[in-house]
């Protein structure tokens, strides 16, 4: 694959939208409704720092056009006590049957370190608008293979069953830059029930790298690529490559996107999504602060 994205500018940033919708619009995921029109999912705060999942309508183009941005939200925090009483923040959708499953991050704060994270199912229903938890428990939990923390679902069908890669920690450390956070891989035959792998499937180079997060996989021409996020001292989007979907080859300076000079992704780039609609290649992405700048857009221009 040879090319770079084409940044087409900030799509959306809320400001003090709602009281569950103060700031932030991380973690963006698309859903195409056809033709140039696109529902984009999203992670936003409130006063508070705690996360519900958000979503906008926007027009796919050279500007893109934002059209209408949700009143309510999609899934809020769950109950106290629960995995995810501190926040829901948006992972993946993906077709199951003719049901659509919504993969989220479950967050609880922590004392002795600072978060931990567990990965959550809401279902929408054939013909229904709105989604629903599937559980009050997490679908990925801590477990004897990933003791710490799991995190940022991505979710595809496979032959049979279903894959999905997700991020877990490997350990903690007293500074942010000691944690060790890398990607790994789990198989499900329903999209319900879980089976991690215990295989890493992307990991840092050296010891300037330590946490990789947000895989995006797409399929083409029988090679699976992956989009991910990864830092040192800032987030970069990086690329991997694969024959099977379990073993990687990182090629991340065929990744095509990079921080502007300046303005609202002028430090970082991180948590892309990559989807196809309307006869190309597009990425929706965050910019600096974690999505406190809101989210972008991006188009293809190059080979597949």
């Amino acid at each position: 694959m040879q090319g770079r994205w084409r940044k087409l500018g900030r799509v959306y940033c809320p400001e003090n939208h709602a009281e569950w919708s103060v700031s932030h619009a991380a973690n963006p995921f698309p859903e195409p409704l056809g033709g140039n029109l696109v529902r984009v999912y999203f992670s936003t705060r409130d006063a508070e720092q705690r996360s519900s999942i958000s979503a906008c309508v926007m027009e796919l183009g050279d500007p893109p056009r934002l059209l209408e941005v949700a009143e309510r939200p999609v899934l809020g925090p769950g109950d106290v006590g629960l995995f995810d009483d501190s926040g829901a923040s948006m992972g993946c959708l993906t077709r199951v049957g003719d049901r659509t499953f919504l993969y989220y991050l479950g967050w609880n704060l922590g004392r002795t370190v600072p978060w931990r994270n567990a990965v959550g199912l809401a279902i929408r229903e054939p013909g229904a608008e709105r989604f629903e938890r599937w559980s009050l428990a997490p679908v990925l939990d801590r477990n004897p293979i990933d003791p710490y923390s799991v995190s940022y679902p991505f979710v595809l069908p496979t032959e049979p069953g279903y894959r999905m890669w997700y991020g877990s920690n490997r350990s903690w450390g007293a500074e942010q830059d000691s944690m060790d956070h890398i990607l790994k891989d789990a198989t499900s035959e329903d999209g319900i029930a879980w089976q991690p792998s215990g295989i890493v499937v992307v990991d840092a180079k050296d010891r300037t790298e330590y946490a990789f997060s947000r895989p995006c996989v797409i399929r083409d021409s029988g090679v699976w690529r992956m989009w991910y996020s990864f830092r040192g001292e800032a987030y970069r989007i990086g690329l991997a490559e694969s024959e099977d979907g379990l073993h990687w080859e990182r090629r991340d300076a065929a990744a095509g996107i990079a921080p502007s000079a300046d303005g609202w992704d002028s430090v970082q780039v991180s948590y892309a999504m990559v989807f196809d609609a309307a006869g190309a290649r597009w990425m929706v992405y965050n910019g600096t602060r974690y999505g406190l700048t809101g989210f972008g857009l991006a188009i293809w221009e190059g080979t597949i």
